[in-house]
């Protein structure tokens, strides 16, 4: 019988899984991480808090409040009539991309009502995920507005939704008339890999507009 060679760096728990063991960083005091600060926007119900769950290595905090009857002349959910909660200041979640490099996610909320939040949400951050629905893409026109008035970079990130029609990139970006300097990601914010690399777009786009 082969043996097994534990992967495990000395003085770490084997019971830990493997994306919560140290960082080099987290142990050598002369490696101080490069931290930043990532802005996740976008509609309401077009999943900015899944998008932050599911890549955070720390339980996210969350702000989710239940929805009520008062708001339902302002909230509208007829693509999403399962959505039971909604966001009512940020989601916060961390990720690690590399051994020194760490971003920190805030997710703003989507209601025009809590708008007035988003200058504080977006002060100190390198760039944007503006996410979109295809059902709905006119909810994703105040937050390209905002990024683009604000000249901070950022990249669009289509939310695919199950049984929603499927669209190319270059169909969206000509729908919203994005630039083409812009990236466009077709992605599944329920899906930590995919989730990943739009976040490595974003951080990619980011350097290209503020290299400094």
């Amino acid at each position: 019988m082969d043996s097994v060679v534990s992967d495990v760096a000395p003085g770490v728990s084997p019971l830990l899984d493997e994306e919560e063991h140290l960082r080099p960083w987290q142990t050598d005091r002369t490696r101080a991480p490069v931290a930043t600060k990532i802005v996740v926007a976008g509609g309401f119900g077009v999943g900015k808090t899944t998008l932050v769950t599911a890549v955070s290595e720390i339980t996210p905090l969350q702000t989710e409040a239940l929805m009520t009857q008062a708001s339902e002349e302002t909230d509208d959910l007829s693509a999403t009539p399962g959505k039971l909660t909604t966001t009512v200041a940020m989601d916060f979640g961390r990720i690690t991309l590399d051994d020194d490099l760490v971003l920190y996610l805030f997710g703003t909320p989507g209601q025009q009502r809590f708008w007035f939040m988003w200058d504080d949400l977006v002060r100190g951050a390198i760039g944007a995920v503006v996410m979109a629905d295809t059902r709905r893409l006119k909810d994703s026109w105040p937050a390209l507005d905002y990024f683009e008035s604000c000249g901070l970079p950022y990249v669009v990130a289509v939310n695919h939704f199950d049984g929603s029609e499927r669209f190319e990139a270059e169909d969206v970006r000509e729908a919203l008339t994005i630039p083409r300097h812009i990236p466009v990601m077709i992605m599944d914010a329920r899906r930590r890999i995919s989730v990943i690399e739009t976040l490595l777009a974003l951080v990619a786009h980011a350097l290209e507009e503020t290299p400094e």
